[in-house]
């Protein structure tokens, strides 16, 4: 449920900034300052398909904003920096009896969406050479915990995270996270798997390290371990090659293992997981052509953190994810980037995606088989009063059939409207 506690959050956070940048407002710390306000309008409806589905319909209609002060650093061998955010979403629609649509948070109380949410928090970093301490709020993208910036505010953790690029062509990362902001929450609160809302059994944090190493221009690799207390472990290894084939073709190619245990306390009990992924993308001019193919090993799910966290190092990851006991996907995509045609700003992405072999005990793997096909549709204007304006069209259609055909799973077509535009004081 809505806390209002966020506004006094806010108030604190920015009281104590307000206090801390004149004892360090050295020209560093404010010239190198950057302060922003994102605002993003988003529409979302989603429409069940299946015989036996408990809603038709769930959605939402939102306005967001997203504030950041991002400090310089003062001066010194030991320099210091504080960053402040602060979140915010209203709803437009009336919302009322549609059910939680993964936007805004659900007040089961009322049967219905809050009105409104949001958050705040501080960060400060402290930075020696080449190396960089992080404290309070972060936005990570690392094998082992990712932001989500997918819906109307964006996932956070809580904790410490350090940075160390003094090795040319190595960069060191580890830390420990002790909380998470969902996408959906106006709260912190410790993390869990994202197995059913019934089910929370917390960690006292998820600690991680890794390394990424650039061998050459176009060849880097990156192991990562995580840790998230009485729960899981997990090892990360992932390589990146780019190759140049000529005449203006290019060929990237990822390929990405997790291997997946329980840790501790095992609050969940087992957890089997392996995975591994490859991912080859043939560019030309404008044109992209993508081919993925995803496979899970092992008895258990891809452990999510709640929230629904994201897993974007998995290649074939979606709204369906096929990250399913037995599960192996594969998928065909296709980008064009129309300044190829004289329309700078405008990009398509579609894609299609097929998972089979799900195992679900007693069912015949042949015959369970999930798919989704999505269509992206996105335009940046690029000059005028409305110069960096955007405008996105998200298409995604689910279909899964398990066991004897009929559909059991949500088979459903969704589709979102998106309107951003970043301004910067």
């Amino acid at each position: 449920m809505f806390q209002k506690n966020w506004a006094s959050r806010g108030v604190t956070a920015a009281a104590v900034m307000g206090i801390f940048t004149p004892m360090v407002a050295h020209a560093d710390f404010v010239d190198d300052s950057q302060v922003s306000l994102g605002m993003r309008n988003f529409y979302i409806d989603r429409d069940f398909k299946q015989h036996d589905a408990p809603q038709s319909r769930i959605g939402s209609w939102t306005q967001g904003f997203d504030f950041r002060a991002i400090s310089g650093y003062t001066e010194g061998t030991l320099q210091f920096g504080l960053d402040l955010s602060a979140q915010y979403a209203y709803r437009l629609d009336g919302g009322g009896g549609r059910g939680p649509d993964t936007i805004i948070p659900y007040d089961t109380s009322k049967g219905e969406q809050v009105r409104d949410y949001g958050r705040a928090a501080l960060t400060g970093k402290v930075r020696y050479n080449k190396t960089e301490l992080k404290i309070g709020e972060l936005r990570p993208t690392l094998p082992v915990a990712y932001m989500d910036d997918s819906r109307q505010l964006i996932t956070t953790y809580h904790g410490v995270q350090i940075e160390s690029k003094e090795v040319t062509n190595l960069t060191l990362t580890g830390g420990r996270f002790t909380e998470i902001s969902s996408r959906e929450s106006s709260n912190t609160e410790k993390m869990y798997l994202f197995n059913g809302p019934n089910v929370k059994h917390r960690s006292d944090g998820l600690n991680f390290g890794g390394a990424t190493y650039a061998f050459t221009p176009n060849l880097s690799g990156t192991y990562f371990f995580g840790q998230l207390e009485d729960i899981y472990k997990q090892h990360y290894l992932g390589l990146t090659y780019n190759h140049d084939l000529g005449a203006g073709y290019g060929l990237k190619t990822d390929l990405r293992y997790f291997n997946n245990s329980e840790d501790g306390k095992a609050l969940y009990g087992d957890i089997d997981n392996k995975s591994y992924g490859v991912m080859t993308t043939l560019k030309k001019g404008a044109h992209a052509f993508g081919v993925g193919y995803q496979r899970m090993l092992g008895e258990t799910t891809f452990p999510t953190l709640n929230g629904y966290a994201p897993q974007p190092y998995l290649v074939n990851w979606s709204t369906v994810a096929f990250v399913k006991p037995n599960e192996s996907s594969w998928q065909l995509r296709y980008d064009y980037n129309f300044a190829g045609v004289g329309l700078p700003g405008l990009k398509l992405m579609t894609r299609y995606m097929r998972g089979t072999g799900v195992d679900r005990g007693n069912n015949a793997l042949d015959q369970n088989v999930e798919s989704e096909r999505n269509i992206v549709l996105g335009y940046v204007v690029q000059s005028g009063p409305l110069k960096d304006v955007g405008f996105e069209w998200r298409r995604i259609d689910v279909k899964t059939r398990f066991g004897n055909g009929s559909a059991s799973g949500a088979d459903y077509q969704e589709n979102r409207l998106v309107t951003t535009y970043i301004w910067k004081f």
